[in-house]
């Protein structure tokens, strides 16, 4: 393991004041400190989608029982960003009253807008078998006195 301390400087090239910035690598060959940034630089892309899956895909909503259960449904949250990115260029941006209008859509937009492609494919499940009519409570004891 390997421990970098990264100090600013200000533009005078003067040490600031601020906190250091600790950075631990752990591998077998330590990158350049080039490298070690634009890794670092990446963690805000992994820190949106994470928050992404907690808020919008409900990631740790459910209640699971076993480890496997979680560990399948945690299996489901790169298939589901991926259906989502791979939706995007067949959606229509469908944005709530407080919302402008994109060109870009973000993968929030397209699972909000979700909802036109899942009506238009349809179900693989059978309609409901009507039931029979049971006959009222009144009209069950007005019946039987």
């Amino acid at each position: 393991m390997s421990l970098i301390r990264v100090e600013r400087l200000d533009d005078l090239g003067n040490l600031k004041v601020l906190k250091p910035l600790w950075l631990a690598w752990v591998g077998e060959q330590m990158p350049t400190l080039e490298e070690v940034w634009q890794l670092y630089l990446r963690r805000f892309t992994v820190d949106h989608w994470y928050r992404f899956l907690k808020q919008r895909l409900h990631w740790t909503l459910p209640k699971l029982s076993t480890p496997k259960q979680c560990e399948r449904w945690s299996d489901l949250m790169p298939m589901m960003t991926w259906e989502l990115w791979l939706a995007r260029d067949i959606v229509a941006d469908n944005p709530l009253p407080w919302q402008k209008s994109l060109d870009n859509l973000t993968p929030g937009r397209v699972a909000q807008a979700m909802g036109s492609i899942l009506a238009a494919i349809g179900t693989p499940a059978r309609s409901p078998k009507p039931q029979r009519k049971v006959p009222r409570l009144e009209e069950r004891t007005t019946t039987t006195t």
